[in-house]
């Protein structure tokens, strides 16, 4: 896969040239040389290849850790970004934020259509192959859809590359029209997909990966029987595990392994990503801690016997507040002491004299604690170029999905129990107790703790409060972080400054249509509260 990736990056431009050149391919009849023609353009099997690895520069990659920073779990570091607005509800259909997420998924949208409609016209025999790539092409337009449908709800259903004339008068779907499309284009897609591919195209779109984002879809529409549904599917196909683990998922070592259904492909030195730089604490050569955890996200992992750091007689310490906890949280949060990539220990407390220091600069981590997830030492060198691949989908999730969709369906039973417990326990450095109640609200509220710790900067806890209608409770207020010893020795607990995060329940639970949309398409309307 690290070969196609390098193909990703070159032939998204000579796609873009095709569309480009089909739009005026009768102004000349010379024929160019410096780009590809479409006369010239789908004639073999590797051209639908090249045309279909293209496809996958339009998948996501560090963004999705910043729509955690738009909920209770983690904070936009930089007062000034444009993110930030979003976070204390000062935004409209104006943000560049609501613009770029919109942009980027319709233009994944186009570049699958387009690929649809043009690779018949490759001449082969081969039809596993031709059947394989369109299969490849409707997962990727399906994962954008997905994401229009938890942003925006109604949004326009295409499924063709359309001129500049027609996207001037698309109308919104209804949002379950969108869930129907996604529901219907996966598993046409699921047909065409392989289980598995050889070493050269690993990362390539898979079988699994197409029915584990149905199941994600359909947990996303409130359909949890076929979210249940397609969710066991994966887990019973054998070709999916946890990786043992948690501390190791997200570096090198772990690439490719059995627990990931779906990815974001990168190569150091070729295909660079910056993520280092983006998340990493300050003092790791001037990193930007763009993102950063909060004490509410901390404050959720529970002690090691499984309780609650709220209960009495979990034994938890504020003076000790990560002392017996879950170990997940010291895998997934750089916390204080910990040993940094450059090798010195990471001291955030503002008193500590660090460059890590709160308010030590605008740069440093506001809450004193810093993303974890993606940091490799590999990377220090070169804090811009790493070649960590960006999980987008993995097992943990399709379990917890098929966990929390038989809860919804008050079908409760061993399996519901297994799956939980196997991701709290079933990595040889995750050992949670078992979880044994039966009681639908006890599951209820386990399940979803576990998706915000297990998934934690992943990218699914914003479209998980909209959906379980509990963004009003968790989001407003404000942002808290370390608790730390003062010079006098009391306790004292970080707030950021001049933040207090808001959310409107009678707007936010969808975000508007940009403005610059309904510029361009007079017949695009507004969402409510817009």
């Amino acid at each position: 896969m690290k070969i196609h990736s390098i193909k990703y990056m070159i032939l998204s431009l000579g796609i873009a040239s095709i569309a480009l050149v089909s739009c005026d391919n009768d102004l000349l009849d010379t024929v160019p040389n410096d780009r590809l023609s479409v006369d010239g353009f789908w004639k073999t099997e590797q051209d639908a290849k090249l045309a279909v690895n293209s496809l996958y520069t339009d998948l996501d990659s560090t963004n999705v850790i910043s729509w955690d920073a738009l909920t209770d779990i983690a904070h936009t570091n930089q007062n000034f970004d444009v993110q930030a607005y979003v976070e204390l509800g000062t935004y409209d259909g104006t943000s560049s934020k609501i613009y770029n997420e919109w942009k980027r998924a319709y233009r994944g949208i186009r570049a699958t259509s387009y690929f649809l409609e043009n690779v018949d016209k490759v001449a082969s025999t081969n039809t596993a192959l031709i059947n394989q790539l369109k299969g490849e092409a409707k997962v990727l337009r399906a994962y954008q859809y997905i994401k229009l449908a938890g942003f925006y709800g109604d949004v326009p259903l295409v499924t063709s590359a359309l001129t500049i004339d027609e996207s001037r008068t698309l109308v919104k779907a209804p949002v379950a029209e969108i869930w129907d499309f996604i529901d219907k284009e996966l598993n046409e897609a699921a047909a065409l997909l392989p289980a598995t591919y050889p070493a050269s195209d690993k990362g390539r779109v898979t079988q699994g990966a197409a029915l584990g984002l149905a199941a994600r879809a359909s947990l996303y529409a409130g359909r949890y029987a076929k979210a249940a549904e397609e969710a066991d599917k994966v887990i019973k196909s054998g070709n999916y595990g946890l990786y043992e683990s948690y501390e190791k998922l997200f570096t090198y070592a772990a690439e490719n392994n059995k627990e990931v259904l779906f990815d974001r492909q990168f190569i150091k030195d070729t295909y660079p990503i910056n993520v280092f730089a983006l998340l990493a604490p300050y003092s790791q050569k001037n990193s930007q801690s763009t993102y950063v955890p909060t004490k509410a996200l901390v404050d959720t992992y529970e002690t090691l016997d499984g309780k609650l750091i709220t209960d009495a007689t979990s034994g938890y310490n504020p003076a000790a507040p990560y002392a017996n906890r879950d170990s997940r949280l010291k895998y997934s949060v750089f916390l204080e002491g910990d040993v940094l990539p450059s090798g010195i220990a990471f001291k955030p407390q503002p008193t500590s004299g660090t460059a890590d220091a709160i308010g030590s600069t605008y740069i440093a981590s506001t809450t004193g604690f810093n993303i974890k997830k993606y940091i490799s030492a590999d990377d220090f060198a070169n804090p811009v170029n790493s070649g960590l691949n960006i999980i987008l989908l993995r097992y943990a999730e399709v379990l917890l999905t098929y966990a929390e969709a038989k809860i919804e369906l008050g079908q409760i039973d061993a399996s519901v129990l297994a799956a939980i417990n196997l991701v709290r326990n079933g990595r040889t450095d995750v050992k949670q107790p078992s979880i044994k109640t039966t009681s639908a609200t006890e599951l209820r509220a386990i399940v979803r703790r576990e998706r915000t710790v297990e998934l934690a900067f992943e990218g699914q806890h914003l479209f998980d409060i909209r959906r379980w209608k509990t963004a009003e409770k968790v989001i407003p207020g404000p942002v808290y972080g370390i608790t730390y010893k003062d010079a006098s020795g009391a306790l004292k607990t970080v707030e950021v400054v001049a933040v207090n995060k808001t959310f409107d329940v009678s707007r936010h639970y969808i975000w508007p249509i940009p403005q610059k949309e309904r510029d361009l398409n007079p017949s695009l309307t507004q969402n409510p509260g817009w």
